[in-house]
C-alpha cells in the first residue's frame, strides 16, 4: 500500500533574492510561525488574484518597506507545511490529507526604493554578507537551495 499522498492543498508563494552593492543578501528573521526565529529570504503567499510579481512587491514593501522590481526566477522548492502553519520535517509516508504545501518561487530583484525597516511578519530585517549566512540559523534547505542555484558557493 503506497502510504504517501499528494497534499490537500498547494500553497503558491514567493521569495526574493536581492544583494547589495557589497555582495550581500537581504534577509528577514521570522516573526511568527512557521520558522519562528529564523533568517530567510523576504516573501509570503500569493494572494488571489495576484500575479508572482504583483506578490513580490507587495510582500517585499510589507516585509522590509523596500520597493522593488521583480527579475527572473532564480528557482523554486516545495516545502511541507502542518496543518498548524508549522513547518515540520516530515519522513517519507508521514504525509495525511490535512497537510499542506507551500510551492516557493525565487526570484530575482533590484531595489528601487524605499527604507530598510522589518515589518508585517519580518521581527528583523538585513543585509548578510555570504559568510554570515554559516552564522545565523537559516529556515530549513535555504543555504542548500541557494547554492545549488549559483547564488552562493
Amino acid at each position: 500500500m503506497d502510504t504517501e499522498r499528494m497534499p490537500a492543498e498547494l500553497i503558491p508563494c514567493v521569495g526574493a533574492i536581492i544583494r547589495d552593492d557589497s555582495g550581500r543578501l537581504l534577509l528577514i528573521k521570522r516573526g511568527h510561525e512557521p520558522g519562528l526565529g529564523l533568517w530567510s529570504l523576504p516573501g509570503g503567499r500569493i494572494e488571489a488574484g495576484e500575479s508572482d510579481a504583483e506578490a513580490l512587491m507587495r510582500e517585499l514593501r510589507e516585509e522590509t518597506g523596500l520597493i522593488v522590481r521583480p527579475g527572473k526566477l532564480i528557482g523554486s522548492a516545495r516545502q511541507l507545511a502542518a496543518d498548524d502553519g508549522e513547518q515540520g520535517d516530515h519522513e517519507q509516508g508521514d504525509r495525511n490529507q490535512g497537510d499542506r504545501e507551500l510551492d516557493i518561487r525565487d526570484y530575482a530583484a533590484t531595489v528601487i526604493g524605499g527604507s530598510l525597516a522589518a515589518g508585517d511578519d519580518a521581527a528583523e530585517a538585513a543585509w548578510v554578507s555570504v559568510a554570515g549566512l554559516y552564522d545565523l540559523p537559516l529556515t530549513e534547505g535555504l543555504l542548500e537551495a541557494l547554492t545549488t542555484w549559483g547564488v552562493v558557493s
